[in-house]
Order: structure tokens, then C-alpha cells, then sequence
């Protein structure tokens, strides 16, 4: 669909794996499926960790390993600027020493490091999160409300993957750090398993109350996807065929509609989460999908949700149309 509107892919992820390996070969192939992408932005998953040197500093291996697989893809030919931001992870419990951790990261960056991702998931019921780490108020402790101000000094981001049950931390982290630019992860993690489990409407309802309230959080910004992932309740990976993309737009609109509606296209995403939602659809379906959804929308909120958001909140070169 819509084979030429451009798309940067707000949100994805590369790793090896003993079983499973998904670099920059694989995701070329799913850029080949028809869509324009543009450019992307690379989001931290642990992936290629330094094995030596203080442990702060470990997570500064991936970002090197991100640069050397943009470079690979980039001297293949291809058109798509991959990992052209790149989103990296670093102990916010270090406080305002979390600067000398940035700080490494944007000299292994070669000009592409645009912050940090902080995924304080947390959840009393095991079944929606098995290791409890972390504690249920991460964000709000003394320590981490210095780091995300290093952030805001620094003018970079802060990405926070959470559950809808925990937003309301996020309102109280932007109160407390409003020079730092926040982006919430997949539409802000409404869960659909566990506790609840069919309780979609209820689940639903208490979603979209928290994100009304951080709709007025100037500093937010939020991705719309993720939804595939097993959490979110949708059995997308039990399913005996994988959905079409009219399928999914039907159930996904809700959440999707409600973000653009609260908060503007000029401050939503999309995003592909892959690997992640390989699990639920291809790479095709999955942005056919969400041109599906936004067919209601203008040429420029189009415009902003596929592109132009990202390509602002990560600053990235700008698209030319």
C-alpha cells in the first residue's frame, strides 16, 4: 500500500543469537518488501556487550557494534540509512555519573548516539514479568531523576518501555525533569494477559485515561507499535495463520487512533519493534497496516507519523520530498 510514502522506521533492534540471528542482512531483506523506509533508528536490547573493562561502560560495545553494521550496510549499496540514531542503555542508578557513560557512547557513536532507553518493566503477577527487578517506582528514585536530567543537559532523549499500569510514573518523571524529551515505548505497554486477561474494554479504558493525562506532557512523545508482542494479549503468535493486515488494523486502531488523536501526529511515531513482532506478522503486513489505519488522515499528519517525527525527535537528516 502506498508504495511511496517514506517511512523511518522509529524502533527496531539487531542481534545474534545461538538461535536466532537477525543483523543487518536480514532486516535489509525485510526492507525489500515494498516499502519506502527511509531511515531507521536503532533501539538498545543487550546485544554485544563489551566483556571487559568497569561494567558502566559495557553497554557502550553495542553501540560500537551498531556503527560497524550501519557501516556494512551502507557500503552494500543500499538505500536505507540504517541505525542513522541509535538509542543505547546505561545505568540510571549511577546518577549524574551517568554523563561518563554518554559520553562513551557518543565517541563510539560516530555521530549517531541520541540517547538512552530505560525499560523499568515491572509487575507484581509473575506471569507478565517473571524477574522482578528493578522495584515498582524505578523512575522515581533519587539517583535516576539525576540521570535523566544529565540527559536533558546533554539535549538527548530518554525512550521508556513500561506496562500501562506504570504511566503514571511517567507523569511524575517529566514533572520532575521537564528539560529531558521523553518517548514512550509501543503505545505505552496496555497489557492483555495475566490479570488481564480478558479484560480488553476495562484494560482499555484505564489505558487511555493515563495517556489523556500525559497527552499534556509537551516534552512527550510517543511510538505507536509494539502491539504484536505476546504481552499485549492479542495471541498473534498462537494464531494457525498469520493475520492479514485488515486484521490487524481492526484490532490495533483503538490504541493507534487514541495516541494520534490525544497527541497529535507531530507527536507520534511508528515503529517496527522488529524482530520482536516478527512473532505476530511480516514487515509488509505490519506497515500495511499501519497505512490502513491513518487513511482518514491528512497528507501531512501521514507525512509526520511515518516520518517526520522521528526525523525531529531523533535528528536525523532530513527527508526531501
Amino acid at each position: 500500500m502506498d508504495p511511496e510514502l517514506p517511512i523511518v522506521d522509529a524502533h527496531h533492534h539487531l542481534w545474534s543469537l545461538p538461535d536466532f540471528e537477525y543483523l543487518a542482512p536480514q532486516f535489509q531483506h525485510d526492507l525489500a518488501t515494498g516499502h519506502r523506509v527511509e531511515a531507521t533508528v536503532y533501539v538498545e536490547c543487550l546485544s554485544n556487550y563489551l566483556s571487559q573493562g568497569p561494567e558502566s561502560l559495557q553497554a557502550v560495545g553495542e553501540t560500537r557494534f551498531v556503527v560497524e553494521q550501519a557501516t556494512s550496510h551502507a557500503q552494500s549499496g543500499a538505500s536505507t540509512r540504517l541505525c542513522e540514531a541509535i538509542v543505547g542503555w546505561a545505568d540510571l542508578s549511577l546518577g549524574a555519573a551517568v554523563e561518563a557513560v554518554l559520553h562513551a557512547h557518543a565517541d563510539a557513536g560516530g555521530g549517531r548516539f541520541r540517547g538512552l532507553r530505560a525499560r523499568p518493566t515491572w509487575h507484581e503477577d509473575t506471569r507478565i514479568h517473571p524477574a522482578q527487578t528493578g522495584g515498582p517506582h524505578f523512575l522515581l528514585q533519587a539517583p535516576v531523576l539525576e540521570a535523566v536530567r544529565a540527559l536533558g543537559r546533554l539535549d538527548l532523549s530518554l525512550d521508556l518501555w513500561l506496562y500501562h499500569t506504570q504511566l503514571e510514573d511517567v507523569l511524575t518523571l517529566a514533572d520532575q525533569c521537564p528539560e529531558t524529551r521523553l518517548v514512550l515505548n509501543h503505545c505505552g505497554g496496555p497489557l492483555g494477559v495475566g490479570p488481564y486477561e480478558g479484560q480488553r474494554s476495562e484494560v482499555f479504558l484505564r489505558w487511555r485515561q493515563s495517556m489523556r493525562q500525559l497527552a499534556a506532557l509537551p516534552q512527550l512523545r510517543v511510538k505507536l507499535g509494539g502491539l504484536a508482542m505476546p504481552r499485549m494479549g492479542f495471541a498473534l503468535d498462537q494464531a494457525p495463520v498469520a493475520p492479514g493486515s485488515e486484521c490487524l488494523a481492526r484490532l490495533w486502531a483503538p490504541y493507534l487512533e487514541t495516541c494520534i488523536e490525544l497527541l497529535g501526529a507531530e507527536r507520534c511515531m511508528f515503529e517496527s519493534n522488529f524482530p520482536v513482532d516478527q512473532v505476530g506478522c511480516s514487515y509488509g503486513v505490519l506497515w500495511n497496516t499501519f497505512k490502513r489505519v491513518t487513511q482518514g488522515c491528512s497528507a501531512s499528519e501521514r507525512l509526520r507519523l511515518f516520518a517526520g517525527t522521528a526525523t525531529d525527535t531523533y535528528r536525523l537528516t532530513p527527508l526531501k520530498f
